[in-house]
């Protein structure tokens, strides 16, 4: 069997529970999902209903309390710790609500700063991060401070570090979140046309079904449990 045959991700029998207060919370019940490569998917669902726990669990920030998760048919949490962090850093992006920019850096370099810590040269970084600030839009803002930039544009740099390193999956949350409505517009046509450049795999948790419906594959976490929409 190829790689191109099999789903990029595999997910079975997804749990996970919390404590509080002696009391357990039963947050993930059992998700069952395959995702195959250059899949976009849009998840939706009320508030605490474990959209969230299920992106930081598939994109290895937390661990299952049951289930599996293969990546190309490679069992993830079955690494170690510095495999699985090597692993997230390597084909995992991540884009949340809040930016989580470094307000006295540039762009560029809030861009270029995966690429860094995983001890690129810095002129191979820096030329990276300009590449892909070029691709979001920005290319004649990299000087500037996140500061200097607006909401929508903040997070175009947050996207564009998140893909610096050429992640095959890319994982928001609510990204468009903090966003009016032109703005978030203009995030999902960007994740849009990244996914047609380059194959890219999303998956978007969103509040807004207006947003939801503009992917090819919609879900909803429903008690704990995915459903398709």
């Amino acid at each position: 069997m190829t790689d191109a045959s099999l789903p990029l991700l595999r997910i079975r029998g997804l749990a996970k529970t919390y404590w509080l207060e002696q009391k357990q919370i039963e947050v993930l019940r059992g998700v069952d999902l395959d995702v195959m490569a250059g899949e976009r998917i849009s998840i939706i669902g009320r508030s605490g209903s474990g959209k969230s726990t299920f992106l930081h669990v598939i994109g290895t920030l937390d661990v299952p309390t049951q289930g599996e998760v293969h990546y190309l048919g490679e069992p993830v949490f079955q690494k170690s710790p510095a495999e699985l962090a090597a692993f997230r850093n390597r084909t995992i992006g991540f884009v949340f609500q809040f930016h989580h920019l470094l307000p006295e850096f540039s762009a560029l370099e809030n861009v270029a700063m995966p690429a860094l810590i995983q001890r690129i040269d810095r002129g191979a970084a820096e030329g990276r991060a300009k590449e892909m600030l070029d691709l979001v839009g920005l290319g004649h803002r990299i000087g500037h401070r996140p500061g200097e930039l607006s909401g929508g544009e903040q997070q175009r740099v947050a996207i564009a570090r998140a893909l610096v390193l050429g992640p095959r999956l890319l994982l928001a949350d609510e990204p468009t979140g903090n966003l009016d409505e032109a703005s978030a517009a203009g995030i999902h046509d960007l994740i849009d046309e990244m996914n047609r450049r380059t194959g890219l795999t999303v998956i978007l948790v969103t509040h807004s079904s207006h947003l939801a419906e503009r992917m090819p594959r919609r879900l909803r976490m429903d008690e704990g449990r995915l459903v398709p929409v």
